[in-house]
């Protein structure tokens, strides 16, 4: 690693050469106010200029998100010339900018209105004529308004990046420029996966969630009987919303704020995962057994599902047929719980708190409807239920730690908890998929060799004789050589697990914001290391339940004696399992 000698400010320190200005500041300990940085100080466009600096050997000031160090250079941050040039980009933003502050749901955690404050922006300095308004939401999972939109092209780099799809770009030229899908259609009418990866880089609220909150006001006044159930990956990441470190787990205090809420019952989701891999490790055995299509993919992301249908329309026999975990609890609430509690299935509410945005699409779903009833009726993010329970004026650090309630569908494993990150729901089928096929429980639990942050994970298991080679992907990027390789007719593998976001549900589009700049307590790399610090939460709650293998859960076993027969059964079927659809919206 080679050093170079620059000056900041006249203090003189050493950095690794190939920096920018801007990463090397921070490593120093300035914080140039910035727009348009996220992971590992990548920038998409360097446009918005609110970054300037002086920089020797340079002409004029530079975009320090852009400009690389060099030996002997003398950076100059708080000079006047910096500080009246930063203020200036920030002032001619706001004067194309829709500045109902108050009423937006992204004030708390908007960059614009923080670089505003930081560089003293003044209100009305350039007023006149602004880029005519597109305000998109007719999709049930993202809400565009480029009234707000500062072109910055964080959504167009993350979306490339992730699933190298590229379904935002910028559409017109000059000042009628906006950030749109092709055509500036909406998100409803274009292949987008509505996974949300644009909303969680989105420095304003031009991007959003669709919000539900008032839908559930509107069912707990009408009587009904609502139910809450929570993904495993909020845990990891609601605390956030209250000031508490990246990754800390937060079970108990979520639980308790959900029964003050108003909640009839609080759930688990982890118990839908648990029914999820009986369901779905069974149906890999019987596609062994008997010939059926393989290699089998899960199918508990619906951002890969839409992915799915819409680029390989011609392969979704490989899919499982498995609802995702929230959508099978939702349907064993309608069904068995409304049965033994003599409720009506329509007087039950169902709500589900998720790190994603994809899932308010998939509770809409056709295929989704059991006996006339969605399974699921609202879906809520974990920012949105961050908000939630800041407007009941909870005070989220002082709760105790409460327990879901335990009745009927409140059990889970260390399995269903490990859904949540990339490699989890392979690591909870295999366990499952070890013990129907030796006769006995897998000695160390773990299948370490599907964890971690790679994009292709690959491995193979000798389970009774039979060779399993599975694989492990997150992102679209890294599912479509694999899925080339499927249509292609020359895929090695058993089962295969993907995830649509880089990192698996930890890093969904719903989760909080991870914002470097407005998280001072946070070390420098946190952009590197967020997932990883979500991820081991879920692992430590996995390690600490007495039952790990989803097969071992007695109100599991409890409902199939009880209600379902068996694993893959025809009731099975008729309530956990679902179709998909090729190509669902034609685009032209």
């Amino acid at each position: 690693m080679s050093l170079v000698n620059i000056k900041i400010e006249g203090v003189p320190y050493q950095v690794e050469a190939g920096l920018t200005i801007l990463e090397a500041a921070r490593r120093c300990g300035y914080d140039i106010p910035s727009l348009c940085t996220f992971n590992n100080g990548q920038c998409s466009q360097g446009s918005c200029r609110v970054c300037l600096v002086e920089a020797t050997g340079a002409r004029g000031l530079v975009a320090s998100c852009v400009y690389p160090v060099a030996e002997g250079m003398e950076i100059r941050i708080s000079s006047p010339k910096a500080v009246k040039a930063r203020r200036t980009s920030v002032e001619l933003i706001l004067s194309n900018h829709n500045k109902n502050c108050q009423q937006c749901p992204k004030n708390g955690n908007c960059e614009l209105l923080n670089v505003a404050k930081i560089t003293g922006a003044r209100e009305n300095v350039f007023v006149g004529e602004k880029t005519p308004t597109t305000f998109d939401d007719v999709s049930p999972s993202i809400v565009r308004d480029t009234s707000k939109c500062i072109l910055c092209g964080r959504c167009v780099a993350r979306c490339q990046e992730a699933h190298g799809n590229g379904i935002l770009g910028f559409e017109n030229r000059g000042f009628s420029t906006i950030v749109a899908p092709a055509g500036n259609r909406s998100f409803a009418d274009s292949p987008c996966l509505l996974c949300g990866q644009c909303v969680s880089v989105c420095p304003t609220g031009a991007l959003m969630e669709k919000s539900e909150i008032t839908k559930i006001d509107e069912a707990m006044a009408a009587g009904k009987h609502v139910i809450v159930q929570t993904a495993p990956a909020v845990r990891a990441s609601l605390g956030e919303e209250f000031g508490m470190p990246v990754g800390t787990p937060v079970t108990g205090k979520m639980v308790a704020a959900l029964k003050r809420l108003g909640f009839d019952k609080v759930y688990d989701t982890n118990f839908g995962a648990d029914l999820t891999i009986m369901e779905e490790a069974n149906e890999l055995l019987a596609r062994v057994n008997n010939g059926g299509t393989l290699p089998m993919i899960t199918s508990c992301s619906p951002g890969w599902v839409n992915y799915a249908e819409y680029y390989y329309g011609d392969c979704l026999d490989h899919l499982s047929s498995c609802k995702s975990p929230h959508e099978m609890e939702g349907a064993i609430l309608k069904s068995y719980y409304a049965e033994k509690n003599g409720i009506d299935p329509k007087d039950i509410f169902v709500v589900s708190i998720m790190p994603c945005t994809a899932k308010k699409y998939e509770k809409d779903r056709p295929a989704l409807v059991t006996n006339g009833l969605k399974d699921v009726d609202v879906v809520l993010t974990t920012r949105e239920l961050g908000n939630l329970i800041k407007r009941s004026g909870i005070n989220f650090a002082k709760l105790p730690d409460e327990e879901f309630d335990q009745d009927l569908v409140g059990t889970y494993t260390g399995a269903g908890v490990i859904f949540g990150v990339t490699g989890g729901v392979m690591e909870a089928a295999l366990r499952t998929a070890y013990y129907v096929l030796e006769g006995k429980e897998y000695g160390p639990v773990n299948f370490t060799e599907v964890r971690g942050f790679d994009g292709l994970k690959e491995a193979t298991f000798v389970l009774a004789g039979k060779e399993i080679k599975i694989a492990v992907a997150h992102g679209m990027k890294n599912a479509k050589p694999i899925m080339d390789d499927i249509r292609a007719g020359k895929s090695p593998y058993t089962f295969i697990e993907i995830m649509c976001c880089p990192g698996g549900c930890i890093n969904g589009g719903g989760q909080s914001y991870v914002r470097p700049t407005m998280l001072p307590n946070e070390a420098l790399d946190i952009l590197d290391t967020y997932k990883a610090k979500r991820a081991a939460a879920l692992y430590s709650e996995d390690e600490r339940q007495a039952l790990r293998q989803s097969h071992n859960n007695p109100q599991i076993q409890q409902l199939y004696k009880e209600f379902l027969g068996e694993p893959n059964s025809h009731k099975a079927h008729e309530l956990l399992h679902t179709t998909y659809v090729s190509d669902r919206v034609r685009f032209k």
